[in-house]
């Protein structure tokens, strides 16, 4: 995650290099770095969710396919929680605020944003696994676990972004 701070800090213009000597002005550039340093971040857990919605939604035509249809209502629940996680994601609000922003999010708060967003990466790779072995299940016994296992993983994602809102809003104590 500090890569792609390092990234945009590195991209600064010469005049933003130049402000930066000024008193005061080097700590609103740190912030809109951070913002827009963010703004990839969650911009690439989307992307990444959206891939894995896709994947498993083009697996509910395979279920179908394996006459188990019983399941197909399961696996759209799971299917929809990551497209409405990718959804919010790319419309969160930014990680750091700017001067004039009614939230104020402090270098702890930031932190703690932060540790969430790398939880979405580590929780997509729990879910990528998880379609694979769903993948692996469709025609056989082990379906209906594999659909559970996708449609908790989906809905520990919601519930980690849900608490990475609260540390933004400030609504609840973690």
């Amino acid at each position: 995650m500090s890569d792609l701070f390092e990234t945009v800090k590195g991209q600064q213009d010469i005049f933003k290099k130049l402000l930066s000597y000024v008193p005061g002005f080097n700590g609103y550039i740190e912030r809109a770095n951070r913002r827009a340093s963010d703004k990839l971040l969650r911009d690439q857990v989307a992307l990444r969710y959206t891939e894995l919605a896709g994947r498993a939604s083009a697996m509910q035509k395979d279920i179908g396919g394996a006459g188990q249809i019983d399941f197909l209502d399961e696996m759209d629940s799971a299917a929809l929680k990551l497209r409405t996680f990718s959804d919010r994601i790319k419309n969160a609000s930014y990680g750091y605020s700017g001067f004039f922003d009614a939230v104020k999010i402090n270098e702890k708060e930031l932190a703690q944003i932060y540790a969430f967003d790398a939880a979405f990466f580590d929780l997509a790779g729990q879910i990528s696994s998880g379609l694979d072995t769903l993948e692996a299940s469709i025609g056989g016994e082990g379906l209906k676990a594999a659909i559970r296992n996708v449609d908790a993983l989906a809905r520990q994602v919601i519930e980690t972004y849900d608490r990475r809102y609260q540390v933004i809003t400030g609504s609840a104590a973690l």
